[in-house]
């Protein structure tokens, strides 16, 4: 008996994983006592960056490095030292302890307490994509918190806080995946995969009827009934309601079929009436437990969801391009619900999803998943305050480029300019009417219909590109153009890169044709192979770049080769890529394509800086010169509202240059045939008219959207309040445009977000970190859009303890309270903060119009303040070796004193030697003028200088 409990013992012990931990050259590996992580590898990056890889037992395959952090910072100092069981690895800032016995990590402050703390051992299962070894990865963190977090890329739920919201992470025409987060504990963390993952709950939500109880009349499931107009046509049991896809559509009944499509409601596509359809599910929900239980309809056209006969959804979208909408219900337990669902098709998409009550400590907490990968790897960056946070993400991402000066000017676009004379027409107007603007866009199909990805004009249409090009250039505008990463395999570009291997075959193998004409075969190229970028920017720099653009619109980045594919065929027609599989790298295509065009066009002008908006984008954007713009979003309130939270996130995300289609990308029928007087075209002009006052106050002002056309001329008829309106608040951008460049300046070379959550400035205001319809622009400026038809005043939130003035009245009202402000139809609610310094300059036409003219101070009295005023060329890359302007401004107000320091930077060539500088006192009450007479005025050299309040 001794003998065999000696050998059980000997046993036992040959086979226990014993805790060792060795020094690596920049920090450490630990191979805990026990639970799911062979080993958990802790490293120091930069001045206390921590990058943690927790590895599983079963093997996987090797990574060849990341994307997202290519080329991390060298460690500064860093110890370890083993105590209690605990190792604990200290750096300039923060400590990461680790737990020998199991592995858990815990992030420290300086004060010793806990930012970021795991909660439960990383779960890790097998999976096999390609015949290769890989597994899913998730790692929970702070149980039970209390935090507010940001980021997460760009989302549309109109969310600004994502603490205890599920986030799914894929890229998508109007979601934006980065996965980094930032607290209102100062610390961020990157989530290194990229793949599909997801914030939160940590598998999706099933849809509601699969493996829930649901039934009517009796019978398992929903009771669906088609209508054709008036008559029901179907009526049948379904367990589910599921048209999510193409592949689901083969399920619609046959007798409730009709002729109808996304541009003609109600005729077929031969103009003929036909039979409108409508579809009703109705059944009842048991919950099997009470608490918050979470509805996620996935639709497009007209829906309504009630539960229990509250209207809890009531959405549009056009029909081709459906998206997640989200409701939250508290429910008992043991009590039927009734759901509702109706629904008019018009070809759209439509499926229901259901997720039970989650323990609350599991909903408020950190937690990452992924499909896909072979380590939990992630990277802990800590700061002093949130923007601390930011700059450490750029230090180790990559730094946003300082974009030229003209982008932050007024856009015009347009889907689509059909020929080259609509195009310039445009311009010759809006420089007839004396409206500011500084860009034009040359949307998709230049090309001939069979052409796309060919690169080439189609010569009927636009017989002269170069000609076009030189107008706009004589014109004092800029052009961008759009480029695809999409190709017809007839083209002589799609051979090129296809004999070299480096298209997508998936699409093609599928037999997937796009929507043009009678539909073309097509695919994507491979922007993970290096001499497939350069391939793919060559074909663009020969046939478009020698025209002279200026800029470069990257469509459809997400990859969207086919609308509406599942998941599963998108992986299909994107993979395998140059660097693994499609399902591993779903959500990188952005970046590298991005990567690709940038490196093209620096190499190409080395000395102009790039400009490049793309609709999707990864972690590390910023430094490919992108902006990203929020997608094909409807042109409806709530789509608006959605707006504010999504640039917010996605500025909290790192990358500070965003924009969004001013007025909403597609229109309900009852906007897009509006006739003249009607409530529809009234409710049409004033959405666009508060969607372009938000758009003013935005980091990139840019006006774009489907028929009926955009242009300030075109919208608002001549003499309306409208056009005053929007004519107003264009040169308003213009005035602010030192302020507006300043911001920028400050994102490339303090790291700077120009486009703020509240909390980011107040972090202690609590009810602050749940406004999701106000935001700052820069620090001073409180931004708050009207995003409700007819709404004359609106509830504006006032943060802090400082108090705020309203931008129009001068009046001052304290912080820390909700106040009902003044939104007639021709102003937005704009506030702030007392100790602001606003520079502003003069009307101009374009950001290059009357150089050197005076800039006037608005400095806001009542409270200290500092302001950077940054200037350069606004276009070359010269800034990089001191060719700029920086001139730091303090105000004390106890002494009433403003101080413009010495002038950093050596300056450009061809800049003023002597800035003529107007200081306006902004003194409670009293009110905007912006072409009022200055209180004092300063000739500025560049030597320190002191004015008084007077």
């Amino acid at each position: 008996m001794k003998k065999t409990v000696a050998l059980i013992a000997l046993l036992l012990a040959g086979t226990a994983q014993a805790a060792s931990w060795t020094r690596t050259s920049n920090g450490v590996t630990v191979t805990p006592d026990s639970g799911a992580a062979k080993t958990v590898t802790v490293s120091v990056y930069g001045d206390g960056i921590l990058h943690v890889v927790a590895t599983p037992a079963q093997a996987t395959v090797a990574r060849e490095g990341s994307l997202m952090v290519p080329a991390p910072p060298a460690a500064t100092k860093w110890s370890a030292r083993e105590t209690g069981g605990k190792l604990r690895l200290e750096t300039t800032r923060d400590t990461a302890e680790i737990d020998l016995k199991t592995g858990h990590i815990r992030f420290l402050a300086a004060d010793g307490s806990v930012r970021l703390g795991q909660s439960v051992d990383p779960a890790f299962a097998p999976v096999s994509v390609d015949g290769k070894p890989y597994v899913s990865v998730s790692a929970q963190f702070n149980r039970g918190t209390d935090e507010a977090v940001y980021g997460l890329g760009q989302h549309q739920q109109g969310v600004m806080n994502q603490l205890g919201e599920d986030v799914e992470l894929a890229q998508h025409n109007m979601e934006i995946a980065i996965p980094f987060i930032v607290s209102t504990k100062n610390y961020g963390l990157l989530w290194d995969n990229d793949g599909i993952s997801r914030f939160g709950r940590p598998a999706a939500y099933p849809l509601l009827g699969s493996g829930t109880q649901v039934t009517s009349n009796g019978k398992p499931g929903f009771t669906a009934r088609y209508y054709l107009g008036d008559r029901l046509a179907v009526e049948r049991q379904e367990a589910t309601i599921n048209y999510q896809f193409i592949r689901d559509q083969k399920n619609w009944p046959e007798a409730a079929k009709a002729q109808t499509t996304a541009a003609t409601s109600g005729q077929n596509t031969a103009g003929n009436a036909v039979e409108t359809q409508r579809v009703v599910w109705s059944g009842e929900f048991t919950p099997t437990a009470a608490g918050l239980h979470r509805f996620q309809l996935y639709g497009s056209s007209y829906y309504k969801l009630y539960v229990n006969d509250q209207l809890v959804l009531d959405r549009w979208r056009q029909n081709w391009n459906p998206w997640f909408a989200n409701a939250d219900v508290e429910l008992p337990a043991g009590k039927p619900v009734k759901i509702r669902l109706e629904w008019e098709p018009n070809a759209g998409y439509m499926a229901l999803f259901h997720a039970d009550p989650e323990a609350e400590a599991d909903r408020n907490s950190i937690r990452f998943t992924s499909d896909v990968g072979r380590a939990v790897d992630y990277w802990y960056v800590p700061g002093r305050d949130m923007d601390d946070v930011i700059a450490g993400l750029r230090h180790l991402t990559g730094k946003s480029e300082m974009m030229p000066k003209w982008s932050y000017g007024f856009w015009q676009s347009r889907q689509r300019y059909n020929t080259q004379d609509e195009l310039l027409g445009v311009v010759r107007e809006y420089r007839r009417l004396n409206i500011p603007l500084d860009a034009i866009v040359q949307d998709w199909f230049y090309w001939r219909e069979d052409d796309w990805g060919s690169h080439r004009f189609d010569p009927k249409r636009f017989p002269d590109p170069q000609a076009m090009v030189d107008e706009v250039h004589a014109a004092n505008a800029r052009i961008m153009i759009s480029v695809w990463p999409k190709f017809y395999p007839t083209t002589d570009t799609y051979k090129e890169l296809a004999a070299k291997g480096h298209v997508y075959k998936g699409n093609l193998e599928m037999g997937n044709k796009d929507w043009v004409g009678p539909g073309y075969l097509n695919t994507d190229y491979d922007p993970y192979s290096a001499e497939a970028r350069a391939i793919y920017w060559r074909q663009i720099k020969e046939r478009l770049a020698t025209y002279g653009f200026d800029a470069w619109w990257l469509d459809a980045t997400e990859p969207d080769m086919h609308s509406n594919l599942s998941i599963e065929e998108r992986i299909l027609t994107m993979g395998p890529t140059a660097r693994g599989p499609g399902a591993e790298f779903f959500n990188s295509f952005p970046l590298v394509h991005a990567e690709g065009v940038q490196k093209g066009w620096r190499e190409l002008k080395p000395d102009v800086r790039p400009f490049i908006l793309t609709r999707s984008g990864f972690g590390g954007i910023q430094r490919t010169n992108s902006a990203l713009w929020s997608g094909d979003v409807a042109s409806r309130w709530f789509d608006l509202g959605a707006q504010i939270s999504a640039g917010v996130n996605l500025s909290l995300s790192g990358v500070p240059n965003w924009t969004h289609d001013i007025g909403g990308f597609a229109l309900e029928d009852r906007f897009l045939n509006a006739k003249p007087g009607s409530e529809d075209l009234a409710e049409w002009q004033e959405l666009n008219l508060r969607w372009f006052q938000f758009g003013a106050f935005t980091p990139l002002f840019r006006s774009h959207g489907e028929p009926p056309h955009r242009e300030i001329f075109e919208i608002s008829p001549e003499g309306s309040p409208m056009r005053a309106s929007m004519v107003w608040f264009t040169e308003l951008r213009y005035r602010l445009l030192p302020w507006v460049y300043s911001l920028a300046g400050a994102t490339y070379w303090q790291d700077g977000s120009m486009m703020r959550a509240i909390a980011m400035d107040f972090p202690n205001d609590l009810k602050a970190r749940e406004v999701t319809d106000q935001y700052l622009l820069g620090r001073d400026f409180l931004v708050a859009p009207v995003t409700s038809y007819k709404a004359r005043t609106r509830d504006v939130w006032l943060p802090g303890t400082v108090r705020w003035a309203d931008f129009y009245t001068g009046q001052r009202v304290a912080g820390g309270q909700s106040v009902n402000a003044a939104a007639p139809f021709e102003r937005m609610p704009l506030f702030v903060r007392e100790g602001a310094i606003i520079p502003m300059g003069p009307v101009r036409q374009h950001v290059n119009d009357k150089p050197g003219a005076p800039i006037t101070l608005h400095v806001y009295t009542g409270a200290d303040g500092q302001f950077a005023l940054y200037d350069d060329d606004g276009s070359s890359e010269a800034f990089r070796k001191g060719a700029y302007s920086r001139i730091a401004i303090r105000y004390d107000d106890r002494s009433g004193t403003l101080t413009l320091a010495p002038r950093e930077g050596k300056g450009w060539k061809g800049m003023p030697a002597s800035q003529t500088i107007n200081i306006r006192w902004e003194t409670p009450g009293r009110a905007l003028d912006l072409d009022g007479a200055a209180d004092s005025s300063i000739s500025y050299t560049g030597r320190a200088i002191t004015v008084k309040r007077r």
